[in-house]
């Protein structure tokens, strides 16, 4: 088995964070159940993740794969994005307010 097979398969989280360049904060929800009680519990993990074009934004569902360090924190690489996320764009003059 060669390195990159034994890569984990891709994996789907949000985008907390698109501030810094090159470079995203994927957070990635799972169920974990408990070995005693047998009740399922939410857990979060966060990624670094790098995004060469920052195309990236806040609130898209994306796909980031395992690789290589790429820095202290970075060990995922953006994929491709899934769902982008609607911001609201502000609305010029328009309906109410001032008189």
């Amino acid at each position: 088995m060669t390195e990159r097979q034994r890569r984990r398969i891709a994996v789907r989280g949000v985008v907390k964070s698109s501030k810094m360049d090159k470079t995203i904060v994927v957070e990635v929800k799972r169920l974990v159940q408990h070995p005693r009680f047998r009740k399922y519990i939410k857990r979060t993990t966060s990624y670094y993740a790098h995004d060469e074009g920052n195309r990236a934004r806040e609130g898209d569902v994306v796909e980031i794969v395992q690789t290589r360090p790429l820095s202290r924190l970075k060990r995922w690489r953006l994929v491709k994005i899934l769902t982008a996320s609607e911001e609201e764009l502000p609305t010029e003059a328009g309906g109410g307010g001032e008189a």
